[in-house]
């Protein structure tokens, strides 16, 4: 099968595959077999179709102007007809056989079996996501020239159910299996509304898009729900997490709210440095940018902590206000280097740029909705298009060292518990 759907690039390569499938032994195959290999093979598959009909109709009836076949079967002439393949449904013409005792047709089972629209919804989901608007489908429908295509208000239908399954496959799924080493949490904007995303990073390094919720802003209430569903749904943390989030107080606070002490969270540098080059003259912004961008790169604590303490110096004279935009939350800005791994893991996890790309590529699928109807369709369209690009998702940079991180979170995570017990008994 490997070989039958790579059809190959240039029309040498072309003409011979399409040689050797017309030379396929159909005959042997079974006729479900043969009918979903046809389905699968556009526009190739139309070559086999009145082939396959012809074959079912000489068993029942014989060979034409000779006898043969089962007693009291006749051929009875043909009728227009129509077959699907995959999304598309074209005419063919259609051979009838009759049963002279009962004075009926027959109905062909191959002809039934490729009357079955497959995966349409499937078909009509991959090509939306992908750039096709309902308005234009019945026009670009014509791949295969005699293609009938499908009306607007039908595509809409179809992708309406393909996307609601969609949806519910991702909330529902279960991630008991999963063993997550990272939590990244960002939002993307819908319309009014903004979308915050969570996606995890599993111990083999692989990005998991584990779900979603609809909120006007990134508050504690909201985020701490779907953090909730998500234990719900079997996510661990007992093992130790890092969470990576930008500069929101809502998404921290409803971090540590739901899920313990069992998180350490890094915040993003990038978000940190734009944040506070921001309350500088424009003058003054890029070299301040460049300042905090050499601290942030240094490869260990002491020397990030170091440089920081010395642009807080020079801040100190400058802008109050960009003083204490750094100071806040400093610390977690540096939690990489503060665990050891920032070397290694820095370019995965030193910023939500990995977040930042999923939505880059949901973008791609959904910023041509200029308008959004309802919460439904907006719920639809973002579990359709997250699912439709997790195949395609890489694995994370530096992802050999992801076990090596789970130890030292949990090494670091019991330091904290140690530290806090000793403060509770000296107070």
């Amino acid at each position: 099968m490997k070989k039958i759907l790579r059809i190959g690039k240039g029309v040498k390569v072309r003409r011979a595959r399409v040689n050797e499938i017309c030379e396929l032994p159909l005959e042997t195959m079974d006729v479900d077999v043969r009918a979903e290999l046809i389905q699968m093979l556009i526009p190739i598959g139309l070559l086999h179709v009145k082939k396959l009909l012809e074959e079912e109709v000489r068993q029942l009836a014989g060979e034409r102007y000779k006898r043969g076949g089962l007693p009291g079967y006749d051929r009875w002439g043909k009728q227009g007809g129509s077959v699907h393949l995959l999304d598309q449904k074209l005419p063919v013409m259609v051979p009838r056989v009759r049963d002279q005792g009962e004075s009926k047709g027959i109905r062909l089972r191959s002809y039934e079996r490729l009357q079955e629209p497959g995966d349409r919804d499937e078909g009509v989901l991959r090509r939306i996501l992908h750039g096709l608007s309902c308005r234009s489908y019945e026009e670009c429908a014509a791949a295969v020239p005699e293609a009938f295509g499908m009306s607007g208000s039908s595509v809409s239908k179809c992708y309406i159910r393909a996307s609601a399954r969609q949806l519910k496959k991702l909330c529902e799924r279960r991630l008991d299996g999963y063993d997550f080493v990272v939590l990244i949490l960002d939002g993307k904007t819908f319309g009014s509304d903004e979308m915050v995303i969570a996606l995890g990073v599993t111990r083999d390094g692989r990005k998991i898009p584990l779900g979603f919720i609809q909120t006007g802003a990134e508050n504690e209430r909201v985020c701490g729900e779907m953090l909730e569903g998500l234990l719900e749904r079997g996510l661990s943390v007992g093992s130790g997490l890092l969470c990576v989030v930008d500069g929101s107080k809502g998404l921290r606070k409803a971090i540590y709210g739901v899920l313990g002490n069992r998180v350490l969270i890094q915040r993003c540098q990038w978000h940190k440095r734009e944040n506070v080059v921001s309350y500088l003259p424009k003058s003054m912004q890029a070299s301040m940018r460049r300042k905090l961008q050499e601290a942030y790169q240094e490869p260990t604590y002491e020397k990030a902590r170091e440089k920081l303490a010395k642009i807080r110096k020079e801040l100190q004279l400058i802008n109050q206000s960009a003083v204490s935009s750094l100071d806040e939350g400093m610390e977690e800005t540096l939690t990489l280097h503060r665990l050891g791994l920032f070397r290694e893991l820095g370019i995965s996890f030193k910023t939500t740029n990995c977040i930042e790309s999923l939505m880059a590529l949901v973008g791609q699928r959904t910023d041509k909705v200029d308008y959004w109807r309802n919460s439904d369709q907006k719920h639809r369209w973002l579990a359709a298009a997250l699912l439709d690009i997790e195949p395609r998702l890489r694995k994370v940079k530096g992802y050999r060292y992801l076990p090596q991180l789970r130890v030292v979170i949990q090494k670091e995570i019991e330091r904290q518990i140690v530290k806090k017990n000793q403060m509770k008994e000296a107070a």
